[in-house]
């Protein structure tokens, strides 16, 4: 049985980790930091988990760098950089949700997070947590960066196609749309439902901080520099999230092709579907799960394949990766935990 900690507890993707870990085989949840709620028991901040678990929220500080085999670090980002140094120098190995360890290069974190990284000799020894591309490096890594919500969804739509040399991967253009939670539970005037509700709004176009993530992923996968047009939005819901993809092709391709392609790809991916054919990715079939649901379509008047992907931002998109990070981590089987369906809304 891990011992696991959980820095963070009272955020949303603290709580998913809550939720997901109380009915884990093989986790043992030993501390929860909140710095709003110190000294309130969690299911006080959360009654839906009151008799799974009834931990009161500490500081991190006041934690032990030593007291379990992995925490997950659930803090905003540009928090948890100064934090990971003690809990990896008390042999505790490191799961951090934010964006302090994705990217390789310092250099590209102060220009899109507008601060010097303090640890950016750590940067090097990050395995960004992405299963389906990562998984082995995962396996032995001592900190693992947890990818963003919407790099999951786009990184997994485009995977098959730019480690191919069939794709113009300058012409990458995506249009994504996120369910409210993803901007965190902070109050805020822009998250406000009557802000919010009846809807949908674009925002940080072309200089949404996931941006640089998404093109480091992809340019390693295709060995060469990549940049894509992002384009985020938000929509009324509360959690969810649709990915749709545009990229030239530079011969043809039937839909047929392009989808056996996909489902050769991810034909040993647990978590990943591949819609047949007619079929594109909806978020309301991947609520509250860990899959990722990706639909296929060829464009075929403008030789342009269209990749639709759907996860729970929440989930796939961040805790749900994180749990099926912990099971590499471990050793165990990655869907412990994760292997149950999306719940319809």
């Amino acid at each position: 049985m891990a011992k696991i900690g959980i820095a963070g507890a009272s955020g949303y993707t603290g709580f998913e980790l809550l939720r997901l870990l109380t009915n884990h085989p093989d986790a043992e949840i030993v501390f929860l930091t909140s710095e709003t709620y110190q000294g309130k028991e969690i299911s006080k901040v959360f009654p839906s988990i009151s008799g799974f678990i009834d931990t009161k929220l500490s500081s991190i500080e006041s934690v032990s760098s030593d007291t379990c085999d992995i925490v997950f670090l659930a803090l905003p980002h540009t928090t948890s950089m100064e934090k990971v140094p003690d809990f990896l120098k008390g042999g505790t190995k490191v799961i951090d949700l934010s964006a302090d360890y994705r990217l390789k290069d310092p250099a590209v974190f102060k220009e899109w997070y507008s601060i010097p990284h303090q640890q950016p000799a750590l940067l090097k020894d990050a395995v960004y947590g992405l299963p389906e591309i990562h998984r082995e490096k995962i396996k032995a890594a001592r900190l693992v960066a947890n990818p963003g919500c919407y790099p999951t969804s786009i990184t997994l739509a485009l995977a098959p196609v730019v480690t191919e040399d069939w794709a113009d991967l300058s012409s990458i253009i995506v249009d994504s749309k996120s369910g409210i939670s993803g901007a965190g539970r902070k109050a805020s005037l822009n998250t406000q439902f009557s802000e919010v509700n009846e809807g949908v709004s674009a925002y940080n176009i072309a200089v949404h901080r996931h941006t640089p993530e998404i093109e480091q992923e992809l340019s390693a996968l295709a060995k060469t520099n990549v940049q894509i047009s992002f384009s985020p939005h938000l929509v009324p819901m509360t959690r969810g999230m649709l990915s749709t993809v545009y990229i030239n092709l530079k011969q043809d391709k039937s839909i047929e092709n392009l989808i056996e392609h996909f489902q050769k790809f991810y034909a040993e991916e647990p978590f990943v579907r591949i819609l047949p054919l007619g079929e594109y990715a909806n978020s309301h079939f991947t609520l509250s799960s860990n899959f990722c649901d990706i639909g296929v379509h060829v464009d075929k008047r403008n030789r342009r394949a269209i990749i639709t992907s759907a996860i729970d931002n929440l989930i796939k998109g961040a805790s749900g990766q994180a749990v099926q990070n912990m099971n590499l981590m471990l050793g165990i089987s990655e869907t412990t935990g994760l292997n149950f369906p999306g719940i319809f809304p």
